[in-house]
């Protein structure tokens, strides 16, 4: 028997997976008015000649956006996973807009005139639901792109559902040429009903508050690290986000829900510098890292470069869940650059409180 979003949600809550929040609850009606229309309109239709035909105009879609942790991600997963129709797909906004420029250098190298056409068809052709988590614009490439993209998909009929920690209005906020950009937020307020999910908890914070966030030594830690992942993203596998940065690529292993997890090695021991951390730091909202080794002489470059990545994730105020070799400030004891370690120390023991991060407005981290 088909159950409504709603009935899902309540189930949810009577098994003590969620706490019942007014604010999430009062989306779910504009949600379900979707999910009905994409059951009934699962597939564009073809006409003569195998062609599709112009598509049947879809409702609006949906734009929610909200202070981090009250529920985006969880609500936008329930329904995804509750529409039964087989295209449909739900990507990070930035693995989705770096596909877009792969497909659009491949297309320039065929020698096609415009270059967005035929990655913005390929598109349309694939899904019926697009479903983006943590829109947020902050390449000139993709502020460059974006409208003419969204335009051709909406066009094509293509559901779109996105979540944010920003209104449209403040979406590549004082950015280079940001006038060219401003129809884009025109185009979603059009296309999407603007909803703010207002609630006053940040349940993501809450799952923390009180809760062990650094673990020594590493090798006991994997199982306690494991099911802070799986309460973090509702159990998903995740998938790895790759992010632009001037002009090239970083790559963390797997994220979902606004949490990325890497290792130690995956970070420090490439040649990642200050501005490959601050685009991580940008778009996570908890960072697990695992496996910190004991530090010295030895791995002095690394050693720099995970400074260098709790500075980042400090000013940003991501929560951080780390394994160790061993407590902070052993774990750089001597050697050239253990003295300025001291700060780093202190950083370590700083975020590991209940309440780090939880002072900020949501402005701060929009």
């Amino acid at each position: 028997m088909r159950q409504t979003l709603t009935e899902i949600y309540d189930a949810r809550i009577k098994a003590g997976t969620l706490r019942p929040d007014p604010a999430q609850h009062a989306v779910l009606a504009d949600l379900e008015v979707l999910r009905d229309w994409l059951e009934a309109n699962p597939e564009r239709k073809r006409g003569l000649f195998g062609l599709f035909s112009k598509p049947p105009q879809p409702p609006k879609g949906l734009y929610l956006w909200g202070g981090v942790g009250r529920g985006k991600s969880m609500l936008m997963d329930l329904f995804v996973n509750a529409v039964d129709i087989p295209v449909k797909r739900r990507v990070h906004f930035h693995a989705f807009m770096q596909e877009m420029q792969r497909g659009m250098h491949e297309a320039r190298k065929r020698g096609v005139e415009d270059a967005l056409q035929p990655v913005a068809d390929a598109v349309a052709a694939e899904v019926r639901l697009l479903a983006f988590d943590e829109m947020q614009i902050t390449d000139i490439t993709d502020a460059m792109i974006v409208g003419r993209l969204f335009e051709k998909l909406f066009a094509a009929g293509v559901v779109i559902v996105t979540t944010s920690n920003r209104p449209p209005e403040g979406l590549y906020e004082n950015g280079l040429n940001r006038e060219v950009f401003l129809p884009f937020i025109d185009l979603l307020r059009d296309h999407l009903v603007v909803r703010p999910l207002e609630s006053p908890t940040d349940y993501r914070q809450h799952r923390l508050a009180g809760a062990q966030v650094y673990f020594h030594p590493a090798v006991r830690a994997k199982t306690l690290i494991a099911g802070i992942w799986t309460d973090l993203t509702g159990g998903s596998k995740g998938a790895p986000l790759v992010l632009p940065v001037n002009g090239r690529t970083v790559e963390l292993p797997c994220f979902a829900n606004g949490v990325g997890r890497a290792t130690f090695w995956d970070l420090c021991a490439r040649p990642l510098g200050p501005a490959d951390f601050l685009a991580i730091a940008e778009a996570v909202r908890v960072l697990i890292l695992e496996d910190i080794p004991r530090l010295s002489q030895e791995n002095y470059n690394e050693a720099k470069r995970f400074v260098t990545l709790i500075d980042a994730l400090y000013e940003a105020k991501v929560r951080l869940i780390a394994s160790a070799a061993d407590e902070p400030e052993r774990l750089y004891i001597e050697g050239s650059g253990s003295f300025e370690f001291a700060r780093t120390a202190s950083r370590l023991r700083e975020m590991q409180a209940a309440d780090w991060g939880q002072a900020e407005t949501n402005a701060d981290r929009a």
